[in-house]
């Protein structure tokens, strides 16, 4: 089984970093690709970026040269899952569904700590449109940004916990939901701070998209996620369009 995991940034060494993450939980046989975009921001952290990123991970997605079984995008909050879902006829599965749905597992009620305060809606928007946000106690922004994540990981990992253990004080959150790829890894130090299930998406999106594979499932193409109707779409996908200027 092939899985690509999708970056949503430009950072190759996130990249290298969410594929180590995904690889400690994949099972035996399971391969591992992490992607990243050829275009776009070093981080998303808006609405700008994110839109940006969507596109971006449709462009890489498509023109990977390979056969694949599945494919995670791993941002959490961010736009494009719905595109791919209509491009491709494998499993598609997003970090932010992927963790909120699993802490749904573990009890009554999940918090989200995340990167900057800005990001909060974004999340706040995704959860409501993918029917996840009823039984989220809180979205708490850590105050790092997404590539301090990378820079500075010990401040990083108190700022996640500081904020963890006020959304169990005070949100009453019963499972802690990292709500960010560059989070990928560190559940295990903030569930031994803060005594409650940590989901990290990333982790939670490999065996999610493993079990839809072996289930033999995908998305269904009846309605909403039906390939898009043939049309003249102009310079789609970029990377033909470009090796088409070029000749």
């Amino acid at each position: 089984m092939r899985i690509l995991v999708a970056n949503v940034n430009t950072t190759q060494s996130m990249t290298d970093s969410i594929a180590a993450s995904a690889r400690s939980v994949a099972a035996p046989g399971t391969e591992i690709i992490g992607i990243t975009p050829r275009f776009g921001a070093e981080s998303c952290e808006g609405n700008f970026e994110s839109y940006l990123a969507a596109i971006a991970v449709m462009d890489k997605v498509m023109s990977y040269p390979e056969p694949f079984d599945a494919v995670i995008q791993a941002g959490y909050g961010e736009h494009g899952r719905e595109g791919l879902q209509e491009l491709l006829d494998v499993p598609v599965v997003d970090i932010t569904e992927a963790a909120a749905s699993t802490a749904m597992f573990l009890g009554h009620k999940y918090s989200v700590i995340t990167t900057l305060d800005r990001a909060v809606p974004l999340i706040e928007d995704r959860l409501k449109l993918a029917g996840l946000d009823a039984r989220c106690a809180s979205v708490r922004a850590s105050g790092m940004a997404v590539l301090e994540l990378e820079e500075e990981p010990e401040r990083a990992v108190e700022a996640v916990i500081e904020q963890a253990l006020l959304a169990v004080r005070e949100d009453k959150a019963e499972i802690i939901v990292l709500g960010c790829g560059g989070m990928a890894g560190l559940d295990e130090q903030i569930r031994q701070r803060a005594g409650v299930p940590v989901v990290d998406g990333v982790a939670a999106a490999v065996t999610i998209a493993e079990s839809l594979v072996r289930l033999g499932l995908s998305t269904s193409k009846v309605r909403t996620f039906a390939a898009p109707r043939p049309k003249t779409v102009i310079g789609w996908p970029l990377l033909a369009a470009e090796e088409s200027a070029s000749q």
